[in-house]
């Protein structure tokens, strides 16, 4: 078998597979690429078990069929260190041999049999919907950095998708903070399930350069997600997600209105002298102006600045997380910021004010911290 192909363009596929790899698999073969060669089409895929991703190459030079798996740290570091030029793969179908010619020279290695590698289960659904990829990428942006760590609360590491007729959300909570992304423009068979962070983070890192649609078919327990000439096939998280209406409050007769990147900016300098514990930084709202105070009793460190802002509602204080203010401002992208409010014990929700598309919704809530006087 043979296949001559650019090596740039195999690197840049390669890469968008690496990430799948764990430095610690459970078999020895997952540490392989697994090459699928066809008549003008290399196949190229990548798998820890829960997650596997395949990318199509078109209008390659094969000769002959077959499939081999190839190590895939050791043809990585070749590929890095060859500039953009082609290169013919000549392998031996009986032994899995390798040779790698170059103007540069040859060099050999020792692939698998391909037929051992773990075959991606099949996703009997005709369930599906799609959004652009932008859209898609944009979803996970938004939602994504909300989602838990907690190996205790499964469902909450991952970001739930809660798809209706006209309607798509998208969800991430860990109990501290909640991220609700909404589209009213897709749509797609009522479903919902949840998406591991893994497969959702390699997308993020694929998809702000697709232009296409991405198509998402689901299961009971799969979902694969079609764009370009990329397919990510996952095993989604088992268990029922959280009630996370419940948890929003739906009166907030207080609104303090801001600029989103002076608020930022306040929390970060102000936040350097919270508690190391708790990051607690307390909120005093009254009139047109806004209090940010911080202090580290355990150093005696302590942090005042003053806000312009526009509030309506009772003069009120509040504590949040710092970081969980700083994670959810830094991921909105609007000039202004709402924060409505109902009681110093009950939650905040952040909205931007500037919307970027007319069809989306984002939602951000987020859970105070008892203060201490």
């Amino acid at each position: 078998m043979n296949i001559v192909v650019n090596s740039s363009i195999l690197h840049k596929s390669l890469q968008l597979l690496g990430g799948v790899l764990n430095n610690n698999n459970s078999l020895p073969i997952l540490d392989n690429f697994l090459f699928e060669i066809k008549p003008q089409l290399l196949v190229i895929s990548a798998s820890d078990l829960e997650t596997a991703i395949t990318v199509h190459m078109d209008n390659i030079e094969t000769k002959g069929e077959g499939v081999l798996c190839i190590p895939a740290k050791l043809l990585m570091d070749i590929l890095k260190s060859i500039p953009e030029h082609p290169l013919t793969f000549t392998i031996d179908a009986k032994t899995y041999g390798i040779e790698i010619s170059s103007d540069f020279g040859k060099y050999k290695l020792t692939g698998l049999n391909g037929d051992d590698f773990p075959k991606a289960p099949t996703l009997d659904a005709d369930k599906s919907f799609s959004v652009p990829g932008d859209v898609m990428s944009r979803a996970i942006n938004k939602t994504l950095f909300a989602a838990g760590n907690d190996d205790m609360r499964p469902v909450m590491s991952g970001m739930y998708f809660e798809i209706k007729e006209n309607e798509a959300r998208f969800v991430a909570t860990d109990a501290h903070k909640l991220v609700r992304y909404t589209r009213t423009d897709k749509g797609g068979d009522e479903a919902s399930f949840i998406v591991p962070k893994k497969p959702l983070n390699l997308m993020k890192g694929i998809l702000g350069s697709i232009k296409s649609d991405v198509k998402v078919n689901y299961a009971d327990n799969n979902a694969l997600f079609s764009f370009d000439n990329v397919s990510l096939m996952c095993r989604l998280i088992e268990g029922k997600y959280p009630n996370y209406e419940a948890v929003i409050p739906k009166e907030n007769p207080f609104k303090l209105t801001i600029d989103r990147a002076d608020f930022l900016q306040s929390i970060r300098r102000v936040s350097i002298f919270a508690n190391k514990s708790t990051y607690q930084v307390r909120l005093k709202m009254g009139g047109s102006e806004l209090h940010l105070s911080a202090e580290d009793l355990d150093y005696s460190n302590e942090a005042n600045e003053s806000l312009a802002c526009t509030y309506s509602g009772d003069n009120m204080e509040i504590g949040f997380n710092s970081r969980f203010l700083q994670e959810m401002l830094s991921n909105l992208d609007c000039d202004n910021v709402t924060i409505e409010m109902s009681a110093s014990n009950r939650a905040g929700i952040l909205r931007p004010v500037e919307m970027v598309d007319e069809h989306e919704d984002i939602l951000m809530l987020v859970m105070p911290v008892m203060l201490s006087n």
